[in-house]
């Protein structure tokens, strides 16, 4: 876990905002493929309870994504920004796309999920790496 117990983000446009009151996780890479595909690149994110998290008129433009029956992608329907991924197994814990928190975040990326997948061009040898979770 991380000493940041605070944090407010927005998608791209703006249409989507959160705030987080509640501890937030390091940030961890995954670089599986679906995570790839999500956002473009690894999914750096941190996470927190739900109940922590509280978006401003959820409803309106916040759209969820199933690949899966066991994770969800949560997306600005507007602007496309990638904001959260919701897990089946621990659904009482939300990831957050990093990017998408307002700096500065006080979060540091502790280690690399899925190196076995990640592009080619990329490389981080400062980060421990799991070939997966």
């Amino acid at each position: 876990m991380s000493d940041v117990s605070e944090a407010r983000g927005r998608c791209l446009c703006g249409g989507i905002r959160y705030d987080v009151r509640g501890e937030l996780r390091a940030v961890i890479d995954c670089h599986c493929e679906r995570c790839r595909r999500f956002t473009g690149h690894h999914m750096a994110t941190t996470s927190a309870m739900v109940d922590a998290i509280h978006v401003e008129d959820e409803d309106a433009l916040l759209t969820w994504y199933f690949p899966v029956p066991d994770a969800g992608y949560g997306f600005c329907s507007r602007c496309g920004s990638s904001l959260f991924w919701q897990s089946s197994e621990d659904p009482a814990r939300r990831a957050i796309c990093a990017g998408t928190l307002d700096p500065p975040t006080g979060l540091r990326t502790v280690q690399a999920w899925w190196t076995s997948q990640a592009s080619d061009y990329y490389s981080r040898p400062d980060l421990p790496e799991l070939e997966t979770e």
